[in-house]
């Protein structure tokens, strides 16, 4: 069972980490490039806003986003402005979220995300804080993997790896950090198996494509390759 007051409680400290980093950018830097290929980072952030706003239509029961369309629209035209207002629109956006969150709600109920994708209420809290923490990470403006929660990072490596589990396009996959904590995924005959091991930080940041898999240790077979998330 997710525990949405929890992750609610943790997207709000993530969002204060972000704003206080950007807060100390400048205009120039906004528009430098991010770490997500055609992005600058003014567009990781007008994606922020609007990633909050698509997912308080969500827990109102509304689409997501107008169309794709639309959402890609709405983040290019509000790439280029100030940092000053891409922080007022992060703010607001957080809040407003913040809000909807607040309602009584049955959170057991099932949701309709992007693409005709279902999800559990409760889940959309920490696809929220997934969506902040790893944007802040592709901002490049000091904050790594490594400086992820533990929690988060536990949990989203699991998210991940269930993603790709029954997908027979990845081989048979048995993860180990260096906690020694296991994780698998994959789709191929478990005869097949690989293993890949290394720090929580490079298995995560492998599964979720911001890092190439070169710091961790492989066997059985090379590195799968895994499909875009």
């Amino acid at each position: 069972m997710m525990d949405h007051a929890h992750d609610l409680g943790a997207v709000r400290e993530a969002t204060e980490r972000l704003l206080d980093a950007v807060g100390k950018l400048d205009d120039a830097a906004v528009t430098e490039p991010s770490r997500l290929p055609g992005w600058s980072r003014g567009h990781v952030l007008a994606h922020l806003s609007r990633n909050a706003d698509a997912l308080g239509n969500v827990l109102r029961g509304l689409p997501m986003y107008a169309s794709s369309e639309t959402r890609d629209a709405d983040i290019a035209d509000g790439a280029p402005r100030p940092v000053a207002e891409q922080l007022a629109d992060l703010r607001e956006t957080a809040d407003a979220l913040r809000a909807v969150s607040a309602e009584p709600a049955d959170w057991s109920r099932t949701v309709t995300l992007r693409n005709g994708v279902t999800d559990s209420a409760s889940r959309v809290p920490f696809r929220r804080w997934v969506e902040v923490e790893l944007h802040h990470v592709d901002l490049g403006i000091g904050y790594e993997l490594e400086d992820l929660p533990a929690e988060f990072t536990e949990r989203e490596i699991a998210f991940l790896a269930d993603r790709f589990l029954g997908n027979e396009s990845v081989p048979a996959t048995g993860l180990t950090d260096l906690d020694g904590r296991t994780w698998s995924t994959g789709g191929g005959p478990p005869s097949d198996l690989v293993t890949v091991q290394g720090p929580a930080a490079e298995l995560l940041g492998w599964l979720c494509g911001r890092r190439d898999g070169s710091a961790l240790t492989v066997a059985g077979g090379p590195l799968p390759k895994l499909p875009p998330l």
